[in-house]
């Protein structure tokens, strides 16, 4: 009824946003697996229906929905697992899709980035995470359709990486009572992803928190000091802001 309004803007518009979040509040409340097999055949139709709101301009409705797939994937039931990898395939092969066959880099990103966040607030890793990362793998494998293309290949990358990701947490896991370690995985983790603004964000966050929690407030810090020079950097290649003349360096001041 109001596909029209919607579309508007590339469907970066708050009606858009109301009811996605709508969609949304139904992986957030606890439901039965017969009502979630509704809500993820729902969710295909809406990410078929609507890419560009998930695939151009801001990610936070595509960061989200990634979010709040890979709860599912860790979730008790089986068919609600399978059900979850098979969206969460659809959605990378939509983004595959809308770059016209170039690359699922949107999927990819967001995906690592919630990854992160879920190790901190759920604690995913275990088989049945495992299990599911398996069943996309699958579905990449036996894809007829995507046989000539690089996309099985970017759906392996990304489930590797996952796979690191939840290695390197579990080594964590191991030193949680030896803070310098834990910060010293999570710097390595940090330092893995230079490349990946966001990402390195994320673990960044995590280490600042880490250190508030020890009373280590100076290097809590520097943490933040340094997240700040990666937005200014940012912000500075897409010429947002003029304000820095040399990149994150001139932060250099305010860390001494």
């Amino acid at each position: 009824t109001f596909q029209r309004q919607l579309q508007q803007s590339d469907c970066q518009n708050v009606l858009m946003k109301k009811v996605f979040d709508t969609h949304m509040l139904f992986l957030q409340i606890n439901q039965s697996a017969a009502a979630l097999k509704h809500v993820f055949a729902a969710l295909r139709l809406f990410v078929g229906k609507f890419p560009s709101a998930f695939f151009q301009g801001q990610a936070d409705l595509c960061g989200s929905l990634c979010y709040e797939i890979l709860k599912c994937c860790n979730h008790r039931s089986r068919s609600t697992q399978t059900e979850a990898s098979a969206l969460l395939y659809f959605f990378m092969r939509k983004n595959f899709e809308f770059n016209k066959q170039k690359s699922i880099v949107r999927s990819h990103l967001q995906l690592i980035k919630a990854v992160s966040q879920l190790i901190a607030d759920a604690g995913i890793g275990g088989s049945r995470f495992q299990h599911s990362l398996a069943i996309i793998n699958n579905f990449a494998n036996g894809d007829k359709q995507m046989k000539n293309v690089n996309f099985p290949a970017e759906v392996k990358d990304l489930t590797k990486r996952i796979r690191t990701v939840l290695m390197a947490t579990a080594q964590m896991k191991e030193h949680e009572k030896d803070p310098e370690m834990l910060v010293d995985l999570q710097y390595s983790l940090a330092n893995s992803y230079a490349s990946t603004p966001e990402l390195r964000r994320t673990w960044l966050e995590s280490m600042a928190k880490i250190h508030a929690r020890n009373g280590d407030l100076s290097e809590a810090a520097m943490c933040y000091i340094h997240i700040a020079a990666l937005i200014a950097e940012y912000l500075k290649r897409k010429g947002k802001i003029n304000i820095f003349k040399t990149n994150c360096v001139s932060i250099n001041a305010i860390a001494e």
